[in-house]
């Protein structure tokens, strides 16, 4: 071989070698050949998880998420019930994972964010020019109103949407004015999950429905925000919501349990089964980041956790070592 050739052809190879090793610096290898990362999640966080999916691969190239959403409920219950196997879980309600998942699937519950509840619509909703904080609730009661909210059964917005409704009876002292929405609303109106109800109120199909804030941010919608002492959304008012309790469909077949009113704070658990434990741990350390996940979050108007939380020394001990930098321990 031409010795002119054979140079041109080895420092071809090293440059290759060299932007190989250039891209390689600054990600993480991560052992075998399934990189997928699957997760299970809320429907109110499909806009945000779906950016961060988008960041989060364009920094690890060797990750592939995969997200499923729903509520929260029916998700869990998948794992717990169904055997779907999954890596990460997060919940719109932290309460879910403590109830489903926690033993004998997970391990952890982080709190890593809150929302409230708001009353979304559209300039095409009818009275969309008189609603207001003061008098949403005669407005849905009027003839021909169409509103709904999701499943209780299936997805905690649908259980926080009446709990609201409850509330509202003893903030604004009208007795009865529960069982008065409830008769109002039409059961077709009644979807498995909150963010289904988006699209019919952009196709004019629904005038009204029950959404967290962030969820009505993120699909420009018009909505009421209601009073701290109804919306779920303050924790000083954590007493006063104790007084909403709805009561859903248990773990098995025939059983109920009872929900009981508080601040809406979402949580994430790693699953004990996690196929990819490694690369979710990445994410999780992604997801919990206030320059990552956290700030996507506050952008989409959802108010984080900074740091995110646990309830116990014990639980953050039990906490991959990577992640016990993220989290503080507060009840």
């Amino acid at each position: 071989m031409d010795m002119n050739i054979a140079g041109r052809f080895k420092r071809s190879w090293f440059v290759r070698l060299l932007v190989i090793g250039l891209l390689l610096m600054g990600t993480e290898a991560f052992a075998g050949s399934d990189s997928r990362v699957a997760i299970f999640h809320a429907g109110s966080l499909t806009v945000p998880f779906e950016k961060m999916e988008t960041e989060f691969e364009s920094n690890h190239p060797g990750i592939d998420i995969q997200r499923e959403a729903g509520g929260s409920t029916k998700m869990a219950r998948l794992i717990s019930e169904v055997g779907k196997t999954a890596d990460i879980m997060a919940s719109a309600d932290f309460e879910v994972i403590d109830k489903t998942l926690i033993p004998d699937f997970a391990q952890i519950n982080i709190r890593f964010a809150a929302n409230q509840l708001v009353l979304a619509y559209t300039p095409n909703s009818r009275y969309a020019d008189k609603i207001n904080t003061d008098n949403w609730y005669n407005i849905l009661m009027r003839d021909k109103v169409q509103w709904g909210h999701s499943d209780p059964n299936l997805d905690p917005c649908g259980y926080r949407s009446l709990m609201v409704m409850q509330l509202a009876e003893k903030y604004y002292s009208q007795p009865g004015l529960y069982q008065k929405l409830i008769k109002s609303r039409r059961k077709r109106n009644i979807r498995p999950k909150s963010v289904e109800l988006v699209s019919l109120l952009k196709t004019g199909n629904m005038d009204y429905a029950w959404e967290y804030l962030s969820v009505a941010v993120q699909h420009n919608l018009k909505h009421v925000e209601l009073s701290d002492h109804i919306n779920l959304g303050n924790y000083q008012f954590d007493e006063f919501y104790k007084l909403a309790e709805v009561k859903v469909t248990g773990d098995k077949p025939g059983t109920t349990t009872t929900r009981t009113g508080k601040l809406c704070t979402y949580g994430v658990t790693l699953l004990k089964n996690a196929p990819n434990r490694k690369a979710a741990i990445a994410f999780l350390d992604y997801l919990l980041d206030p320059e990552g996940g956290l700030k996507i979050l506050k952008n989409m108007g959802q108010p984080p956790f900074n740091p995110a939380r646990v309830p116990s020394e014990e639980m953050k001990n039990a906490l991959p070592e990577r992640l016990q930098k993220r989290i503080t321990v507060k009840e």
